[in-house]
């Protein structure tokens, strides 16, 4: 019996170019086109990275603006969701922008990459799940960095329109 990883070794040198598969082992073919998987998984890197930056960023100057002002949490709650959102579309845009195809795609697994390591810092870390409530932030979260991967693809690929 084969397991996972020789089962997808053997789908990779099936499906996909023989010599590129055995020399790079990432080549994945979807929709019956080739996709470059290290590709994709650099530029997911890129998008987390970006998002992890624009979240510590805006954590610091929301909470200087609570220390030094009289704003309290509860009146900023908006706010925080707001440049939440705005941060999963930044990084979906960076990775889309990065991968230069498949924005839906590489945005995705963007913001799939981004839920999985806040569950499992909260998990390991808080010893909790996520709520109902979480879980719908999170699926909006998806949605912003899969429209942000798509942007992202669009705005840097050069138009292949002959006008």
């Amino acid at each position: 019996m084969l397991n996972g990883q020789e089962k997808f070794v053997l789908f990779i040198l099936i499906h996909c170019d023989s010599e590129y598969a055995r020399t790079k082992g990432y080549l994945y073919t979807f929709e019956g086109e080739r996709i470059d998987m290290r590709k994709m998984g650099v530029a997911m890197v890129y998008g987390v990275v970006a998002i992890f930056l624009i979240v510590i960023v805006s954590s610091l100057l929301i909470s200087l603006l609570l220390r030094f002002t009289s704003l309290q949490e509860s009146s900023m709650s908006w706010v925080i969701l707001g440049a939440s959102f705005l941060a999963l579309f930044i990084g979906g845009f960076v990775s889309g922008g990065k991968g230069k195809e498949k924005g839906w795609l590489i945005g995705g697994g963007t913001g799939i990459l981004y839920s999985i390591i806040v569950f499992i810092v909260q998990f390991l870390g808080y010893d909790a799940t996520f709520t109902a409530e979480q879980t719908m932030y999170h699926v909006g979260f998806l949605a912003a960095a899969v429209i942000g991967g798509i942007f992202g693809v669009n705005m840097t690929t050069p138009s292949r329109r002959d006008a």
